[in-house]
C-alpha cells in the first residue's frame, strides 16, 4: 500500500510480531524473532486498535472519544503508514 490508507482499510498486526503491554518496560511492545521495539503510548494505543476488524476511521474515531481529542486522522494515517513500511502491520480487505 503504502500510500494514505483508506479510511475504510483494516489494518491488523504483521504476522511475524507480537503486540502486548510488557510490564518490565511499563510500555507496550513488538517482539519479533531478532529481538523486541518498545512503543510510545501514542503507537501503543493506535495498535492495541489494529486487529483487523477496526478500519482506520473506527481507529481515530475511538482514539478521539478515549483521548477527548479531535483532528486525529492524519497522525494516525502517518503512523500507519510508518508502521506498514516496518511491516509492523499489513491489511485485510475492507
Amino acid at each position: 500500500m503504502h500510500s494514505t490508507p483508506a479510511p475504510s482499510s483494516h489494518p491488523r498486526i504483521g504476522r511475524l510480531f507480537r503486540f502486548q503491554w510488557e510490564p518490565a518496560q511499563q510500555a507496550h511492545v513488538l517482539l519479533y524473532p531478532e529481538g523486541m521495539v518498545k512503543l510510545n503510548r501514542s503507537a501503543g494505543e493506535i495498535l492495541a486498535r489494529c486487529d483487523g476488524t477496526r478500519s482506520v476511521a473506527e481507529i481515530v474515531a475511538e482514539l478521539e472519544a478515549a483521548f477527548q481529542a479531535s483532528s486525529l486522522t492524519a497522525d494516525v494515517e502517518a503512523f500507519l503508514r510508518l508502521a506498514e513500511e516496518r511491516s509492523w502491520i499489513d491489511w485485510t480487505p475492507a
